[in-house]
């Protein structure tokens, strides 16, 4: 059965704002999050989804 953490301990967990773990939820870069009426549900080994907008490590685009 899987554990699931509010959009709070969520962001306390991985260092952000509420409202962006909310934003990810509804994006649905979050897998297994799912939606209660207004309430996310979020699996609690979730990981924290990765940021788009960070460029690659030097050493990969090294190598590409």
């Amino acid at each position: 059965m899987v554990d699931y953490i509010s959009t709070a301990q969520a962001a306390e967990k991985w260092s952000i704002s509420e409202r962006r773990v909310q934003k990810l939820c509804d994006d649905g870069r979050i897998m297994g999050a799912m939606r209660f009426s207004r309430v996310w549900a979020i699996p609690k080994d979730a990981p924290k989804p990765t940021d788009p907008r960070k460029k690659k490590p030097l050493e990969e685009t090294i190598n590409e």
